[in-house]
């Protein structure tokens, strides 16, 4: 399988430190529930870091896709042909484009965790959202994968123009 035709598939993992505060979640939680008891600072461990854990894998689990003609970024579903030019962004015009240059309509799929990112523009007229801001590991791997995607999109035929017809001449 050539890599164009390979889909593209990212998951946003949560950095290792935020596992580790997780821990220190737990260990609060047992604390705060010393006064109770043994019993209870063991549940509150057990509870707390399970509550913690669950919040940092729900934020981790972020996926950016490019499958069947389609840029799927978290919930959202985008056809390639909707899709305009693909920009590269390096760690300083990645926060820049989250930061002061942001657009409030834009779609933005950010993880500040993430340094570098890529920006797609909307070509769909009818869509008011200016471009898709998807934070992303290996920006340059996305940015082909919707090259290659938009490549690879049939093109409509125009339709054929009706021949003129020739009028009839009043006698």
């Amino acid at each position: 399988m050539a890599a164009a035709e390979r889909p593209y598939d990212e998951r946003l993992h949560a950095p290792r430190a935020w596992w580790f505060i997780t821990a220190l979640v737990g260990c609060s939680t047992g604390l705060v529930m010393l006064p109770l008891g043994t019993l209870a600072m063991l549940g509150g461990l057990v509870a707390g870091t399970a509550l913690a854990a669950v919040l940092v894998s729900a934020y981790g689990s972020a996926r950016i896709r490019v499958v069947a003609g389609s840029l799927v970024a978290g919930d959202s579903r985008i056809p390639v042909s909707a899709l305009g030019p693909v920009h590269v962004l390096d760690e300083e015009e990645a926060f820049a484009w989250r930061t002061h240059r942001a657009d409030p309509r834009a779609h933005m799929l950010l993880r500040s965790y993430i340094g570098t990112a890529v920006r797609v523009e909307v070509a769909d007229p009818a869509d008011p959202t200016p471009y898709v801001y998807l934070s992303t590991r290996s920006p340059q791997r996305l940015a082909d994968a919707l090259t290659a995607a938009r490549a690879a999109e049939p093109r409509p035929e125009p339709e054929p123009r009706p021949e003129p017809q020739p009028q009839a001449r009043a006698e």
